[in-house]
């Protein structure tokens, strides 16, 4: 019988692993090249994988929730003829790797013909040898959320007894639970009444607590943010702004016929904006690089827009956002953060940015210190916009204000030149005319 192994492909990026969310098939499946046989999710975004390979599913090697390195294999799959003689339970013969054989990547991974139609999986029964342990990784029915559930409980489903269908499902874990917490740990409690999605509450010394493993975009996350604050010398600055006049603006913006089809807001001003405050100050829109010694200035603006998910932060790119007409930017920042929310951004989408912008005005927060996307040298927070009383001439009158606040790397941006491109963003949202006309 001739067997196939799709190994976990590189995700590229200088990521090295990714875990394995929902398998679109079951053993006995028929495949196609370029079939979607799963979902994965590296430390940036979600991935649907291809199968290079043709076939019969003959074993998934890795359970749904579990996390691999790059080159480990995950999926088997056999030509359709040998599939039929050999039962799809038994453990298919490993074929021999090369010594140099290459890694795929998930990026531009082959080309993708059509999108597979999810299949309905199948139980299998398992195989073992003289004490009951299976010789391959079974696949019990449940669902990615309860699958989540067990693993972070440290329970193998293959233990817990399935419902109705065959299907192990969180009340199912909840109820194995218990009876381990009768015999094992009494103070160990689940929260009933949570959703699939949540991780369970749990008693401490300290009263009931919650643990929230840290991987994927989080722990990502974690770890850029601490190199960066930790080698990337903060600065950051302040500046309250009347932009009454970019209100006014934005509110005959809506109303123009060619804008009715993107989403008009006042960040598509402060983005023009900082376009135009970075080239009178090119430092901003640059790269520390700590091994030559040297500042790159870069010639094009990426522009990163800081991105609330439910995987956590992501900073997904707008490339060449400095030549783009404002109708166009519009809808390349609808179209980024949207992706980005529905977690289907690849790894490229989030790499190569320049300078970073993070609303923070969105949850009504005034201000805030950002941090520096690693490798950039510039990030602008953008306050909510309210209204404040402000000084007109010898009135004080009711007028639209909002706070910025940039954070730069000292090591590129002297205080003069961040003043000075902090002071021009908020010109332009004061007189925003100006930024119409550069």
């Amino acid at each position: 019988m001739t067997t196939n192994e799709y190994k976990l492909p590189d995700p590229g990026e200088g990521l090295t692993e990714a875990e394995i969310l929902t398998w679109h098939v079951a053993v006995g499946d028929t495949v196609k090249v370029n079939d979607i046989v799963c979902e994965v999710e590296t430390a940036k975004s979600v991935v649907e994988l291809p199968t290079p390979y043709a076939g019969t599913v003959v074993a998934l090697l890795v359970a749904a929730g579990e996390t691999v390195a790059v080159g480990t294999p995950i999926l088997a799959v056999g030509d359709a003829v040998a599939a039929q003689e050999q039962p799809p339970e038994q453990a298919p013969e490993q074929a021999p790797a090369e010594e140099h054989e290459p890694v795929a990547t998930l990026v531009g991974y082959g080309p993708r013909e059509r999108q597979s139609v999810r299949r309905r999986r199948r139980a299998t029964p398992a195989s073992a040898d003289g004490d009951g342990a299976p010789d391959r990784p079974i696949r019990t029915l449940a669902k990615p959320p309860v699958r989540k559930l067990a693993k972070d409980l440290g329970v193998d489903l293959r233990e817990i007894p399935p419902g109705e269908g065959g299907i192990v499902r969180r009340a199912d874990v909840e109820a194995y639970m218990r009876t381990l917490e009768t015999t094992v740990s009494p103070a160990s409690t689940t929260s009933a009444e949570a959703d699939e999605s949540s991780v369970p509450v749990v008693a401490s010394p300290g009263g009931r607590e919650t643990r929230v493993p840290v991987k994927g975009v989080r722990k990502a996350t974690a770890e850029a943010m601490v190199a960066s604050a930790f080698t990337a010398p903060h600065v950051t600055e302040w500046l309250t702004v009347d932009v009454s006049a970019s209100m006014e603006l934005l509110d005959r913006m809506r109303r123009d016929p060619d804008l009715a089809e993107v989403k008009v807001s006042p960040l598509l001003l402060v983005v023009r904006a900082v376009c135009l405050a970075l080239r009178r100050t090119p430092e901003m829109n640059a790269t520390f690089d700590a091994d030559a010694q040297e500042i790159v200035l870069k010639h094009d603006v990426h522009l990163g827009i800081a991105t609330a998910t439910p995987r956590g932060l992501l900073v997904p790119v707008v490339r060449d956002c400095d030549r783009l007409p404002m109708p166009e930017v519009a809808s390349r920042i609808a179209d980024v953060v949207s992706t980005a929310r529905e977690g289907k951004t690849q790894p490229e989408a989030l790499a190569g940015g320049t300078f970073s912008i993070t609303n923070v005005g969105v949850f009504g927060v005034d201000a805030g210190t950002p941090i520096l996307v690693p490798g950039q040298t510039g990030i602008l927070a953008v306050g909510a916009i309210n209204r404040r009383p402000w000084v007109v001439g010898d009135d004080i009158v009711p007028r639209w204000v909002t706070t910025l606040a940039v954070s730069f790397d000292h090591r590129v941006v002297d205080g003069a030149q961040g003043s000075r491109f902090l002071a021009d963003v908020g010109t332009l949202l004061e007189d925003p005319a100006q930024a119409m006309t550069l």
